[in-house]
């Protein structure tokens, strides 16, 4: 009797553990370097990477980075749309954040990777999907293809290393939070009156150049999105402290203008000071 016992726990252990080799959906280990290495800044409306601490947990990085190497295209095509955008936010990310070690210390912005003819994003240093990619196949090539997300709150997830750039998370994408995940991210980003705000000394919307690069995506017309005017719109609560301010936000009736954008390397090691508790 008792080794019949332990033959139908074995089974059931057996039945309830995951298929062998099956892809985290969970990115648990990128979550937990995340949450080791990424800090909020600004109240939490930027981040910061501890690029020197984060270099010591290289093997582990590496560990998922070959992860997600492995899946196949087949595999991959099975998901769900939310899996397979959570997938490609966080290979993006989390390829960035390698490309940057292979170089850190010496560099000061993710542009002088590639030399003068060179750009860090057309290297190609890692296979996903059966090929030998760069970064730009991910976002430009996969993220950004006409007809397959279509959600320009991509923009704020998929991070570029840089103080202009929206902050990376602290945690990483799954498919079971990724709207909420995503609106969050808009929300932070355009409440950073540093990257976004409206001037009401001469009724100006100034925002970020990512406005102004990626125009036609905010035309997708996902979620009712048609235009960069009519997706500000909706965030004018996160631009705009005054009623009045939001009005016109919401309104269109503010005049754009794009700031320029800072590439300076997003490392905590650039902080005046370390980030309050509040911040963390």
């Amino acid at each position: 009797m008792k080794r019949v016992w332990i033959a139908i726990l074995a089974l059931g252990a057996l039945l309830a553990a995951p298929a062998f080799g099956a892809f985290d959906q969970q990115h648990r280990a990128w979550d937990t370097l995340l949450k080791k290495h990424v800090v909020w800044v600004n109240g939490g409306t930027a981040s910061r990477v501890n690029y020197a601490a984060f270099e010591k947990d290289r093997i582990e990085l590496k560990r998922y980075l070959d992860s997600l190497s492995a899946v196949t295209p087949p595999e991959f095509d099975g998901w769900t749309r939310s899996q397979q955008l959570a997938f490609l936010l966080n290979a993006y990310n989390a390829f960035t954040v390698e490309l940057i070690l292979g170089e850190y210390p010496k560099i000061k912005s993710i542009r002088d990777i590639g030399g003068v003819f060179g750009s860090p994003w057309k290297k190609r240093f890692f296979m996903l999907l059966g090929k030998s990619r760069h970064l730009d196949d991910i976002e430009h090539g996969m993220i950004r293809a006409r007809g397959v997300y279509d959600d320009p709150r991509i923009h704020m997830a998929a991070v570029c290393a840089s103080i202009g750039c929206p902050g990376i998370r602290t945690e990483a994408f799954t498919a079971a939070r990724l709207d909420a995940q995503l609106e969050d991210s808009v929300v932070r980003f355009l409440s950073d009156r540093s990257r976004n705000r409206y001037n009401p000394g001469n009724n100006t919307l100034e925002v970020s150049s990512i406005f102004d690069w990626y125009e036609r995506d905010f035309s997708s017309g996902f979620k009712g999105y048609t235009s960069v005017d009519a997706f500000l719109a909706k965030y004018a609560d996160a631009l705009a402290d005054a009623p009045e301010s939001r009005a016109r936000i919401r309104n269109a009736q503010a005049v754009l203008r794009h700031l320029d954008y800072d590439w300076a390397l997003n490392d905590t090691a650039t902080l005046s000071t370390a980030a309050s508790p509040k911040d963390r």
